[in-house]
């Protein structure tokens, strides 16, 4: 299987625009202040704004949407092709290893970031009462999933160009000895209908 630009293009174009989501996520996560009820004496939190959820759960499915086509096209590394045995399969396995790895770590921060994120707390105290604070996401949660994105992607670019390394070495090298074994057996074969011609023109 030879490499296909098309198919890296799409893998990394994915990642890429994850990684911004999930800077922007960052950037944008919820602030909240607390505020009186102008009804009662009872005390709530007013949120900025819920676009870090809208942004991490973007990043979220378009790193899914990635990994499904490398997998699509690899067939998971284990339902293809058998894979010639030798350096670049030793890194395919590896660079597979690494891809899920840091894929299933840069979507539970995404997930976890944008469930969080989206949590509000509503009425939180009676009104005055000291060292009151409204539910807010932590700052780095979304910055780790914009980390482990760009190692995904590394992992997913690497495992692809060596699987298709290994891939085409298993092809070529079966290919090769189809060839071999197919001379061999037809030497043989043309010596001895040379040999039967001769006998019978001496008859």
């Amino acid at each position: 299987m030879a490499v296909s630009v098309s198919i890296l293009a799409i893998i990394i174009s994915l990642h890429l625009i994850a990684f911004v989501f999930a800077v922007g996520a960052e950037r944008r996560r919820s602030t909240a202040k607390v505020v009186p009820d102008e009804y009662d004496e009872r005390t709530y939190c007013v949120y900025a704004s819920d676009a870090s959820t809208v942004y991490g759960l973007s990043a979220f499915g378009l790193l899914l949407i990635s990994q499904t086509v490398l997998n699509g096209v690899t067939r998971c590394l284990c339902f293809g092709k058998g894979l010639v045995t030798g350096r670049s399969t030793t890194c395919a396995i590896f660079f597979f290893i690494l891809s899920w790895i840091t894929f299933l770590g840069a979507e539970a921060c995404l997930l976890a970031g944008s469930a969080k994120n989206a949590y509000h707390t509503r009425y939180r105290a009676i009104f005055k009462v000291e060292h009151l604070s409204c539910a807010t996401l932590r700052k780095g949660v979304f910055a780790a999933g914009a980390a482990l994105t760009l190692l995904s992607l590394l992992g997913s670019v690497l495992y692809y160009w060596s699987h298709a390394r290994a891939d085409t070495g298993g092809w070529e090298k079966h290919q090769n000895e189809g060839l071999g074994m197919t001379n061999s057996s037809f030497a043989p074969h043309q010596q001895q209908q040379q040999q039967q011609t001769g006998e019978f023109q001496k008859v």
